[in-house]
């Protein structure tokens, strides 16, 4: 079985004309998404629906598009204060999500708001 975690997800808001919440799309995948009332809720969705479309692919014998193959690699490195780690690290935990999941709903709510 592939690894449908290692497949860069995009979160936006979805208009209220749309059914407002948000939406969560893998540009190596076409036509995968998934929404939520919650960016975290988006991400959860669309990662279900990533590894349903992996695993038909799969058995119908499609090509895989390797991860990252879609545009940008979605990989972002940056250093952080111990105190926001830690902060992160305990938010993350109480929301039983990954730090990962957190930080991208954190970056897309912040870039939404900003728009």
């Amino acid at each position: 079985m592939i690894d449908h975690t290692r497949y860069p997800v995009e979160v936006r808001p979805l208009s209220p004309e749309d059914g407002g919440g948000w939406l969560a799309i893998f540009p190596d995948l076409p036509g995968c998404m998934g929404d939520g009332e919650t960016p975290q809720e988006a991400i959860a969705d669309g990662y279900e629906a990533a590894r349903a479309w992996l695993a038909v692919a799969e058995e119908c014998g499609d090509p895989i598009p390797e991860p990252g193959s879609g545009g940008e690699s979605g990989r972002f490195v940056a250093r952080l204060p111990k105190s926001l780690h830690t902060r992160l690290a305990a938010r993350a935990t109480q929301e039983g999500v990954s730090m990962n999941t957190l930080v991208v709903s954190i970056i897309s709510e912040g870039i939404s708001a900003h728009r």
